[in-house]
């Protein structure tokens, strides 16, 4: 698998997140995806349970933001309900919606992590920037009619492991 496809972490969800784990490598800034990876689909209420879990990742000393590439609309009203900035229509895996999030954050690459559910957009672009970078597991099978096509060779490429936590790769020297 080529490496710029390679997360540094698989986990099943969010919510496996090891906050200890994430300070000791520096990470100071998490950027977020939305849809599958802290909401279903186009779901437009965080959970209690999201709630909580964001509010104790800024109470553990990180910064977080929403990158999506779902409209203004969707996501400033859901960063809005979670208390978070939101970068909307971030095209990923380009380099631009990262960018604005660090600087919203006011961190660096080489203190951000982004986690997401999609290897071509959230992990592509954060490795092109040399985030730290976490995939989890969708959320629900629900998806956009492109999402769908794109899995398909996503699965092709990356082996989600079906254990939580699997690795934890150390980061090459170009990443640095």
């Amino acid at each position: 698998m080529l490496n710029i496809l390679r997360p540094d972490l698989f986990l099943r969800s969010v919510y496996d997140l090891d906050w200890e784990l994430l300070a000791k490598r520096g990470i100071r800034g998490l950027i977020v995806d939305l849809d599958n990876t802290l909401v279903g689909y186009n779901r437009p209420h965080a959970s209690e349970k999201l709630v909580h879990w964001m509010a104790n990742a800024r109470d553990q000393g990180f910064r977080l933001c929403i990158v999506s590439n779902n409209l203004s609309g969707r996501v400033e009203e859901f960063a809005r309900q979670v208390g978070v900035p939101g970068v909307p229509k971030a095209a990923k895996p380009r380099r631009r919606g990262f960018r604005r999030a660090m600087a919203l954050m006011r961190t660096k690459a080489s203190d951000t992590a982004v986690i997401g559910d999609q290897v071509f957009t959230d992990i592509l672009g954060g490795n092109r920037l040399g985030l730290y970078t976490i995939l989890v597991h969708p959320l629900e099978d629900r998806e956009f009619f492109t999402t769908r096509l794109v899995r398909r060779i996503e699965h092709m490429v990356v082996k989600r492991p079906e254990r939580t936590g699997v690795r934890d790769r150390p980061r090459p020297a170009h990443h640095r």
